[in-house]
């Protein structure tokens, strides 16, 4: 439902499926934004968040959860994340988020890339 909704909408994206894959690709590319699942095969958010200390132009983090609750949306705050998004997703939250944390005008979103590193963006 995720991809199906970034697909959908005027913001550039790339889909990884792991963390590993996620260091590949933002050690080639820049991105404005990284939206990633709490929990990856090979790793979680938090280490998602360590591979942003490593780059020149930090890109905004995003997390998403199916189960998260006030305590963790302030610890992914508390720690440098952008911001959180809970599931099931709105499609007009996904994008005002993205939007939002990529620091681009709605006249500009297409300009923004967007790494997702989720699970639930493997059905694709």
């Amino acid at each position: 439902m995720l991809l199906r909704m970034l697909r959908g909408a005027p913001i550039g994206f790339e889909h990884v499926s792991n963390l590993r894959d996620a260091r590949w690709s933002l050690d080639r590319e820049s991105y404005g934004a990284i939206l990633t699942e709490a929990h990856l095969p090979d790793g979680d958010w938090k280490d998602v968040l360590s591979l942003t200390c490593e780059l020149a132009a930090s890109p905004a983090v995003i997390v998403t959860h199916q189960f998260a609750d006030d305590r963790f949306w302030a610890e992914v705050l508390s720690l440098g994340c952008y911001d959180m998004l809970a599931q099931p997703f709105d499609a007009g939250e996904v994008q005002r988020i993205l939007t939002l944390a990529c620091g681009q005008a709605p006249a500009r979103r297409m300009a923004c890339g967007v790494l997702a590193a989720a699970k639930v963006l493997l059905a694709s």
